[in-house]
């Protein structure tokens, strides 16, 4: 799925070797765009110790911080708490520790994409609590579903795992708790033109994919429509 995340603290390690979540401000492929900051440097980022000036939030959201990290909430089906780096970095490495949100309905993000739409995700279902889901896409080309993978991780509401993102021109691994689950070769995406091979930056949060007026199969996908009985609070919550 295209893309959102619930977490008591967050710490995020970004190794710079080189100076789909959905849309981008200026499509390279169409017209010549600004030049993009680039990273340059390695960053270690502890949300627990308040606001870092390397992300933003996104129009409507307002991030929470706490002793446990920063907090994404969602209070109503059309919120979607979103933050993004300010820079975008070539081929590295990135690590996040975050607890995802709890609920039906809900999905918690850890993404990086870049202005042409290539894109790398972490994504978590609020009603799963035995995996986690990994995907990539190429220059936005969701033709195919064949690109996802699920791999288990123990109770990602209730607890803080550390997932990591491995990206050279060679291949991609995705890692939990510093155990490799997945690797995908530059070959093995379209012979490479698939690839996600161009400069991301980091997009992080949460939204409703069980909304009233979501398609069905996004539904079916969230684990169904989301719950408002009692008025709940779904939280994501990113440590470092």
């Amino acid at each position: 799925m295209r893309s959102n995340f619930f977490s008591a603290a967050a710490l995020l390690a970004v190794a710079q070797l080189v100076a789909a979540q959905t849309s981008t401000v200026c499509q390279p492929l169409d017209k010549t765009c600004p030049d993009d900051l680039a990273l340059g440097t390695t960053k270690s980022i502890d949300f627990t110790a308040g606001q870092s000036s390397d992300f933003f939030a996104l129009p409507g959201t307002t991030p929470k911080y706490t002793a446990d990290g920063v907090e994404f909430d969602i209070t109503n089906e059309k919120q979607a708490p979103t933050m993004e780096s300010n820079w975008y970095f070539f081929f590295g490495s990135v690590e996040v520790v975050m607890k995802a949100s709890d609920g039906r309905g809900i999905v918690s993000s850890f993404v990086l994409e870049s202005d042409d739409l290539d894109e790398v995700d972490w994504e978590w279902i609020g009603s799963d609590t035995t995996q986690v889901q990994s995907n990539y896409f190429g220059k936005g080309d969701d033709t195919t579903f064949d690109r996802g993978g699920f791999h288990s991780v123990s109770n990602p509401q209730a607890g803080f795992h550390t997932y990591r993102l491995d990206w050279t021109a060679e291949k991609l691994v995705w890692s939990i708790d510093g155990a490799a689950v997945r690797t995908l070769l530059y070959a093995d995406a379209k012979g490479g033109t698939r690839y996600p091979q161009t400069p991301m930056k980091v997009k992080m949060g949460s939204w409703v994919a069980g909304s009233s007026t979501a398609p069905k199969g996004t539904v079916q996908w969230a684990g169904g429509l989301a719950d408002w009985t009692n008025n709940p609070t779904y939280k994501m919550v990113v440590k470092s």
